[in-house]
């Protein structure tokens, strides 16, 4: 039992570093309008929430803003967001656009959503997009995130659904493994819960019975191949990026990108899941 305790902590500091170092070298890429799909679900995420004026709203894997903001903006001047990401380049610019916002009523903070050290029931609502799929155990950290939520408020997950940025996907997979096989992915994290069945599984092993799950089938336009590059460079891909040497990279950025004009790519799926699960307010007695 201790020694399977060691390794799952060591399995979970492994995974925070990866996404760290990842989303910081993205951060040059992540807010390129090509990529506004980050923003779009981030707020209809917190538009499912229905927030409330004077509510408190912490938002983990926080990214650049995509939900915190819109969130800081529906509880108002009396309400509070505090927003937390590994990534300290991905806080930076959700932080700048604050400012531009003059939002005053969110805090920002670098760090990891296991360990944030607030008691239980502290927040009216908990939000997690496109998030809780990097940590290897996926029951335990909502675990945490739900605990968090107090007596009758809400916990937020999305997650993306089936056929990630297909064709785009498999065309990036493909001349990954031409150039580097031992990079290349046979799947990617989050498609242990990109069916609602397997989705509802992982909650249910958190705790979690009731769950209004809504799928939303969806396609991002590419104006041209170049697009999807800039996608891949502003999200998870580009760890496996970093990896190859220059002229590896210029192959398969060649590669990738060959393939998507030959057969003519216009658009990739962006099938999303969002599950909202409300905490039961103790019966009084």
């Amino acid at each position: 039992m201790i020694r399977q305790t060691v390794t799952n902590v060591m399995h979970s500091d492994d995974a925070k570093t990866k996404a760290a170092m990842t989303y910081n070298a993205a951060a040059d890429h992540f807010d390129h309008p090509v990529s506004s799909f980050w923003h779009r679900f981030g707020r209809r995420t917190v538009e499912r929430l229905d927030l409330q004026a004077g509510e408190r709203v912490l938002d983990v894997c926080c990214g650049s803003g995509g939900s915190a903001l819109p969130a800081a903006n529906k509880v108002g001047v009396d309400g509070a967001v505090v927003a937390a990401d590994l990534a300290g380049r991905l806080i930076d610019l959700a932080r700048a656009k604050a400012e531009d916002q003059r939002l005053n009523n969110i805090e920002f903070r670098v760090d990891d959503m296991l360990a944030l050290g607030y008691s239980d029931h502290s927040f009216d609502a908990v939000v997690c997009v496109f998030g809780i799929f990097f940590v290897p155990d996926m029951s335990e950290a909502v675990r945490e995130l739900w605990r968090m939520v107090k007596p009758g408020g809400r916990l937020a997950i999305t997650t993306w659904g089936p056929n990630l940025f297909e064709p785009a996907n498999g065309a990036f997979w493909e001349a990954i493994a031409g150039e580097r096989p031992d990079l290349h992915r046979a799947f990617n994290p989050w498609d242990r819960i990109s069916e609602p069945d397997g989705l509802r599984q992982m909650l249910a092993e958190a705790g979690i019975h009731e769950v209004d799950l809504l799928t939303e089938s969806g396609k991002h336009p590419l104006n041209e191949p170049e697009d999807w590059w800039k996608i891949a460079m502003g999200s998870g891909y580009r760890g496996t990026l970093e990896q190859l040497d220059t002229d590896a990279f210029q192959r398969v950025r060649q590669g990738n990108l060959s393939r998507l004009f030959e057969e003519r790519v216009a658009e990739i799926e962006t099938n999303v899941i969002y599950a909202i699960a409300t905490k039961i307010e103790p019966r009084s007695r």
